[in-house]
């Protein structure tokens, strides 16, 4: 494969970090040497740290030599005098869909026909709407497919069955995570092959068996040009935000990964879709099939938009009013901005003049850095978190009803996608955006979603040279009445 251009954060090791990835590479032999688990991370079964490694006798995670003993040493304890063994009953696996319960969570109650229905008018299911559970809807297929092969294969490869790229490093955490929680109790095991984290021990845990890798392109490549992976099995293969992976150049990256393949089953998601995308789908497969749920390119219909016409040196002053209004600011929130630096700069001056601690995240953090403060917004322990791009694709922001757009981003496409994060599974929720002439590029555009949404058009924006020939009724009556009264 070639030389990989992109995301260098993801594929580049430092001379300097040399010693410490050979340092990764040494098993560790006592779990006091592990450090703790992160969230989304593997938990060893004995004491609860990093499970770095497989035990290959048992298939558990454990994090060193001696919690390895330990879990062998547990089972032979246990072990008692054999007894004649139940007859074995093979469950058979078709296309019907199933849960795994969990006797730690209490009984969830099916829906009534008349729920089922609210919820799909809230959803506004093939008619409109983004945020439909499109993660779960590849995820449950590549579990049942993984789980069916593992059971019929007489062998002991566990290469990976499937893979799934995202464009960014917590979508593809989020992602992984979900995987786990859906292949609990099945012959299923994840990896996550993403930038930031040691590359020996992503390696380790694929070597150890696996059904599914969840990673970045750029990462990904870096790895297997540098060790060989096994992909002859690898029978689905996903790409998720896929318009996002082609914006931020990754399109010769998923094609090198799919050329790597035995003709797989290919599925691409997306809440926007453009040429592009149908270029790179007819390059991958033929006789695509195209699902649409809700209206491509259009925001949320739950989600209010208010549209602020604001020049840029007042932004942080609109921006401390709202948040210090009861009225307006309905925290958890998201701000978003347009670079990390401008991230940083945002955050701490929020922090100082409200009194209340806003965190930044961006991509320059260390997947250290990324993972605890996403884990302490997720977790409610801060309220409001100042972004780039990184939490506007795919992100489950469950409980965020507000999102604000300090920064309006590059694209209409991504327009839609942080408008989104405002409202998750039908739920109301408000997207504050600031504008001013500095965005006149998608004033066109962004008009034209504003009027399909039945928004309020800002003054400025309507009366602008860019908005010119498209019909927008507050523009029309503004006329009309300048008429009367003449």
């Amino acid at each position: 494969m070639g030389q990989v251009e992109n995301d260098s954060a993801d594929n580049l090791v430092a001379p300097s970090d040399a010693s410490k990835e050979l340092e990764d590479l040494r098993v560790k032999e006592r779990c006091i040497e592990q450090r703790e688990a992160l969230p989304g991370e593997p938990r060893c079964v004995i004491c609860g740290r990093y499970g770095e490694y497989i035990c290959d006798q048992t298939d558990d995670d454990i994090c060193s030599v001696e919690c390895k003993t330990s879990l062998l040493a547990r089972i032979a304890a246990k072990t008692k005098p054999p007894v004649k063994a139940p007859v074995r009953v093979d469950v058979p696996f078709g296309d019907e869909s199933f849960c795994v319960r969990d006797n730690n969570f209490p009984d969830i109650p099916s829906l009534r026909a008349s729920q089922i229905a609210s919820l799909r008018t809230k959803l506004d299911i093939c008619v409109k709407d983004t945020g439909s559970g499109k993660t779960v809807s590849f995820l449950v297929p590549i579990i049942a497919h993984c789980s069916r092969g593992r059971s019929e294969q007489c062998t002991s490869k566990r290469g990976p069955l499937a893979i799934v790229l995202a464009p960014t490093r917590e979508l593809c955490l989020q992602v992984e995570e979900q995987a786990k929680v859906l292949g609990k109790g099945l012959p299923f095991k994840t990896a996550l092959v993403v930038g930031g984290d040691p590359l020996a021990q992503q390696i380790y845990r694929i070597e150890n068996g696996i059904e599914l890798i969840v990673g970045t392109p750029g990462r990904l490549i870096d790895l297997l040009m540098k060790h060989n992976v096994d992909l002859d099995d690898v029978s689905v293969f996903v790409l998720d935000e896929v318009d996002c992976l082609l914006e931020r150049g990754f399109r010769d990256q998923a094609m090198q990964i799919f050329r790597a393949l035995s003709r797989p089953q290919v599925m691409m998601f997306s809440a926007t879709i453009h040429s592009e995308v149908e270029k790179l789908s007819n390059s991958m497969a033929n006789n695509m099939i195209h699902i649409s749920c809700g209206n491509p390119n259009r925001p949320n219909k739950s989600v209010k938009q208010v549209v602020i016409w604001v020049e840029t040196k007042q932004k942080k002053q609109k921006i401390l009013e709202i948040m210090k209004s009861k009225q307006h600011f309905k925290p958890p929130a998201v701000i978003f901005v347009s670079s990390r630096v401008g991230a940083d700069l945002l955050s701490e001056a929020l922090t100082a003049a409200i009194g209340l601690e806003v965190i930044s995240i961006h991509g320059e953090k260390t997947m250290k850095e990324r993972r605890e403060r996403l884990r302490r917004f997720l977790t409610g322990e801060v309220s409001v978190v100042v972004c780039t791009g990184v939490l506007g694709r795919g992100m489950d922001l469950l409980k965020v009803c507000q999102v604000i757009l300090f920064d309006m981003p590059n694209s209409i496409d991504e327009y839609v996608h942080q408008v989104g994060r405002a409202s998750r599974m039908g739920e109301e929720g408000k997207a504050i955006v600031f504008v001013n002439e500095e965005d006149r590029k998608l004033f066109r555009e962004l008009a034209q979603v504003l009027k399909t949404a039945g928004a309020p058009i800002p003054r400025e924006l309507a009366s602008s040279n860019y908005t010119s020939g498209i019909s927008l009724g507050i523009d029309r009556k503004r006329k009309l009445s300048s008429r009367a009264r003449s």
